[in-house]
């Protein structure tokens, strides 16, 4: 067991290696760290240090920049802190003080903070050696247990508080862990992730781009749109197979629609605002209002329910410009939506058919995933009735699926409880995608009605479903769980033709023929270059197969198959090729 100091000053022991140790440990880092920095670099001015997932961060303004080739001397300090085994020591002032305190220390970013504090209430500080920090806790004991297994990784810029109006700090980014074993095995995972980075793979293989004239906002190029196509029309036939129905509502709709749904209320600083014929519209952040109108377009009987309709559909979503990461986040992605009109009656089914979508779909690209079930936020809407029925549904959803999840208190979202999927990658990344959200109070806001077998009108109950959740973002997942060696079914080129010289090229041209009218994905590279050059740059590509055509191949009346591993595969009759690689596209086998 291990020993913490809470916000309240109180210790009390909890669990080695639990997240709340990992957690603490992190946070504990963070302040290791900000000592460090006033010893190196007294004139900094520091603002806050929180632990997240993997790591803790710093954000200090620095008198002159400073680069990553300083983060070595910044370690070697923290490590002289954490032997020299100082005490964290809980100590509180009343606010007056709390800002004098820090005004005589020339840290205008605590002053701001501690003045952002409810007045009358006492202000805690965690001191250790020479260092003071404003700080709510928890804490280790001491420096000491903060340990050796942490390491500082890079440096970023962020707005102070988030906002674009504030000066830019310098974020130093860390992580930390309970033994040097578990550091080490993070480290290695993270350098395999760089080697997958999305964006680097995205530009070896032509799959998208961004350009200054919108940040944010991706251009997809051919290999890409085959790629994204091919995902959207194996979701288009998983959806047609399950009973849905498509269709597809405007990008831009009027204020008046977003104040009934919330959205205008509840998520505006996040939506792109016009004005059309003098009056304020919004671009879609999401898709459920069109969704919602396309239901009240005429009467619907409960013969009619359940009614399962689904959206590709184009949304716009204002992100801050330092939080934009590749196609992980983006200002419009395409979400594969869909929305299910029901009955009551009808929930526990409903719920689990999407279950059963998300895990083939998942089972099929080789995750494994974990759930939360996400409950009612601080600025939800809606009765408390309406939110137990909603959450206790999807309850016993996931309990009949017999599906483990974890709860995730206050993150659902504002108008319903959901269910979020969290995959699990190649190197044992999570990423939350697929997300089921029960809804009760978009279909009372819009009225919404069905008549019964009574005879009597009765209000739907609302599902909100993603499977993908942004195919963009998908994309990008997609593309580094597989490292950019997409399965062949996925691959934007699935095989290239190299002719060995000019004189084998009509040859060439009659295989690549045959092969496109089998519908494979084929390119013939005719360039005037050294075969060897070629096969490089096909592996560069990650093209799952190479054929190699020349003299003998002409004769035989074959190709030499290469695949993208290095492995030969010699010489083979191309149409017992075509028909293996047919096979092995439509049973989509992940290589």
């Amino acid at each position: 067991m291990i020993k913490i100091t809470m916000h309240d000053g109180s210790i009390q022991e909890i669990e080695e290696g639990s997240e709340l140790h990992l957690s603490t440990l992190r946070h504990s880092c963070s302040h290791v760290l900000a000592q460090a920095i006033k010893h190196l670099y007294p004139t900094a001015k520091l603002a806050i240090g929180p632990s997240i997932a993997d790591g803790f961060y710093y954000d200090i303004d620095f008198a002159e920049p400073i680069s990553e080739s300083d983060l070595g001397a910044i370690e070697t300090e923290m490590r002289k802190i954490v032997k020299a085994n100082e005490k964290f020591e809980y100590f509180t002032l009343t606010r007056e003080d709390a800002i004098r305190f820090m005004e005589e220390r020339e840290e205008p970013y605590k002053v701001e903070l501690i003045k952002d504090l409810p007045e009358g209430e006492l202000i805690s500080f965690f001191k250790q050696g020479d260092f003071t920090d404003l700080c709510a806790g928890p804490h280790l004991q001491n420096t000491r247990e903060v340990g050796k297994a942490f390491k500082l990784q890079t440096l970023a810029g962020a707005y102070w508080r988030g906002s674009e109006k504030n000066k830019m700090l310098t974020r130093i980014y860390g992580t930390a862990f309970a033994t040097k074993e578990e550091l080490e095995a993070y480290l290695t995972m993270m350098e395999e992730a760089k080697k997958r980075d999305h964006r680097k793979i995205g530009k070896e293989m032509g799959l998208f781009m961004f350009n200054e004239a919108g940040p944010g906002f991706p251009f997809f190029l051919p290999n890409g749109m085959v790629l994204k196509n091919t995902l959207i029309e194996y979701w288009r036939q998983i959806h047609h197979k399950n009973g849905y129905v498509e269709v597809s509502t405007p990008i831009i709709l009027n204020r008046k629609l977003w104040e009934t749904s919330g959205h205008w209320d509840h998520y505006k600083e996040n939506m792109y605002t016009t004005v059309i014929d003098d009056e304020d519209y919004a671009v879609k952040p999401m898709n459920c209002p069109g969704g919602i109108l396309i239901y009240q377009s005429e009467p619907r009987s409960y013969r009619d329910l359940p009614m399962r309709v689904g959206e590709l559909g184009l949304v716009h979503r204002h992100e801050k410009s330092g939080q934009l990461h590749g196609l992980f986040r983006v200002r419009c992605f395409t979400q594969d939506d869909a929305h299910i009109f029901m009955t009551p009656d009808q929930i526990k089914d409903e719920i689990l058919g999407v279950i059963k979508m998300i895990d083939d779909l998942y089972s099929m690209f080789g995750f494994k995933y974990n759930v939360e079930l996400s409950t009612r936020p601080e600025n939800s809407m809606g009765s408390d009735e309406d939110w137990a029925l909603a959450e206790n549904g999807l309850r016993d959803a996931l309990d009949a699926a017999g599906l483990k999840y974890v709860i995730n208190e206050g993150d659902g979202a504002f108008y319903g409880p959901k269910i979020d999927f969290h995959l699990i990658d190649a190197i044992g990344r999570t990423w939350q995608c697929g997300t089921i959200q029960l809804d009760f109070q978009l279909p009372q806001r819009f009225e919404l009605e069905y008549v019964g077998a009574d005879s009597e009108k009765h209000r739907p109950i609302m599902v909100h479903r993603v499977i993908f959740g942004s195919i963009e973002r998908f994309i990008g997942i997609l593309t580094e769980h597989f490292a950019g060696k997409f399965p062949l079914w996925l691959a934007p080129v699935q095989v290239k033709i190299l002719p060995v010289s000019d004189k084998y090229m009509d040859y060439a041209k009659k295989i690549y023929e045959m092969f496109d009218a089998e519908g494979i994905r084929v390119q013939l590279d005719g360039r005037s270059e050294k075969l060897g050059w070629k096969i490089r740059e096909a592996q560069k590509e990650k093209v799952p197969y190479m054929m190699i055509v020349g003299e003998k191949d002409e004769t035989d009346g074959t190709v030499s198959v290469r695949n993208r591993g290095g492995v030969d595969e010699g010489a083979l009759d191309p149409k017992a090729f075509i028909a293996r690689m047919k096979k092995e596209i439509a049973e989509k086998v992940n290589d």
